[in-house]
């Protein structure tokens, strides 16, 4: 065999695979079809997008500065600059992947990787055509945006997450369909930067996945923000008129109405890389395009692995890639491996006010039977919120009425993708709500309004 491991795709999922598995002491290839390493999510998802989403804070911060004396005139942005910056930030952690990868003596194969059965993998590259073999083979080929039918993507007033992260000037309108994290997150930065934004889904709440109280409190702070929201809202039309794109869609009440806008932004979902990775010479049968595993990430085909946007029924999420990579580099090298509780997964959302969750919902965990008791604390009543001046938003907290069993933690509001961890590693430790509520946290931050819902859970919160 020419590896212990061979991974396709060096995204969040597979770069992190190649590090464990080496650490383990395997010999480790990783084919990678872009000339740089790092897959969607470095090159043009997480990273590039939540630098620009800084960048809107750090603009808008400065519009609004008056109030805490500082004084700026003229104020504008250059999305040019923006966008060298960004760049830099992506080719530092690129080459920070590669020094990795030298430092665990992992092998970068260029090329595109077709599994062939049983132990081969035929890559096909700038070096020509040849055929690798490897005693396990773990899959990390992640996904692509999803497109509504219709939609005619060669004309450049379309853009996906990709393109629109190469806009040189803002729009002066934009048109969002779509409210996943994708969408709110590029609703959110555009109006930071000036544009007047729409946003249109077709359920009925923006992020529907998220608690419904927290859909309730983003749309209320969209609307704030001179956001534009139709949910409820399915688009029948689209159109390039050459000076714009035309929408034609069904409002709630079903009636029919067009709009026009600079440019349109599809962040309907994403779909995974599987359709030309050679499946059909395996075993593995796919689920609307997804792989079907095990919960040790193992597919139906023995030695082959897959981890990351391309798994059937895991989230689409950079982080949760990586602890599937970790898991399956760990069965692989026979190394202790437990399963994913993808219950305990945070789900974070950067736009402004951020979202992150843990968890079940309010409504999740009713539905399951549970007895609930819920509490609610707004960031309007803490001082770290106060200096921020970011007051939207609340945490809350879904906790089992007679054991304090934690069941859910929800935050809208300033960084509560960073907030979150507390929840998380008390959810994972099996801390209760009668424990969390007794942890000293310190004065003034943003935690101490997890500290409060906590406390809320007994009646008890203090700053309520």
């Amino acid at each position: 065999m020419d590896y212990d491991v061979l991974i396709v795709g060096s995204g969040p999922g597979g770069y992190v695979a190649a590090i464990r598995a080496a650490q383990y002491g395997l010999k480790v290839g990783v084919i990678e079809k872009d000339p740089h390493l790092g897959g969607t999510c470095l090159h043009v998802g997480c990273i590039p997008t939540k630098a620009l989403l800084h960048f809107a804070e750090v603009y808008e911060a400065t519009l609004h500065g008056e109030q805490i004396g500082i004084q700026a005139e003229n104020v504008s942005i250059d999305l040019e600059v923006m966008g060298r910056r960004k760049g830099e930030i992506v080719a530092k952690h690129a080459k920070g992947i590669g020094q990795l990868f030298k430092k665990h003596k992992i092998d970068t194969i260029a090329g595109f990787g077709t599994l062939q059965g049983g132990s081969a993998v035929h890559v096909s590259g700038p070096d020509g055509e040849r055929s690798i073999k490897a005693s396990n083979v773990i899959l990390a080929t992640g996904s692509e945006a999803r497109m509504l039918p219709g939609i005619d993507l060669s004309s450049d007033r379309v853009l996906t997450n990709v393109e629109i992260l190469d806009l040189t000037q803002v729009p002066s309108s934009l048109a969002v369909i779509g409210a996943g994290a994708v969408g709110v997150e590029f609703a959110s930065m555009y109006r930071s930067f000036g544009a007047e934004v729409a946003v249109f889904e077709m359920l009925p709440r923006i992020v529907p996945l998220e608690d419904e109280d927290v859909s309730a409190g983003l749309l209320r702070a969209f609307r704030a923000k001179g956001i534009e929201v139709f949910a409820g809202t399915a688009v029948d039309a689209v159109e390039d008129t050459g000076s714009g794109v035309q929408l034609t869609f069904s409002d709630e009440r079903g009636d029919k109405q067009e709009r026009v806008f600079e440019q349109l932004l599809v962040a309907v979902g994403r779909k995974p890389n599987t359709d030309r990775i050679g499946l059909e010479n395996t075993a593995i049968e796919t689920d609307r395009g997804f792989i079907p595993v095990n919960p040790y990430m193992e597919t139906s085909e023995m030695g082959v692995y897959a981890i990351g946007d391309i798994v059937a029924g895991s989230p689409q999420l950079a982080h949760v890639a990586s602890a599937e990579g970790l898991l399956a580099a760990a069965r692989i090298a026979g190394k202790p491996a437990e399963p994913i509780d993808y219950n305990l997964n945070p789900n974070c959302t950067y736009c402004e006010p951020q979202v992150a969750s843990v968890g079940q919902s309010e409504a999740q965990a009713r539905a399951a039977g549970r007895r609930v008791v819920v509490s609610k604390f707004p960031f309007a009543a803490n001082s770290k919120a106060s200096i921020l001046d970011q007051h939207a938003g609340f945490v809350k907290i879904v906790a089992d009425e007679e054991f304090g069993e934690i069941l859910g933690v929800h935050i809208l509001g300033p960084q509560a993708t960073e907030v979150i961890h507390e929840a998380v590693v008390a959810m994972q430790s099996e801390a209760t709500a009668e424990s969390m509520r007794a942890a000293i946290h310190a004065h003034p931050t943003l935690s101490e309004a997890v500290a409060d819902a906590f406390n809320g859970i007994y009646g008890q919160a203090i700053n309520a």
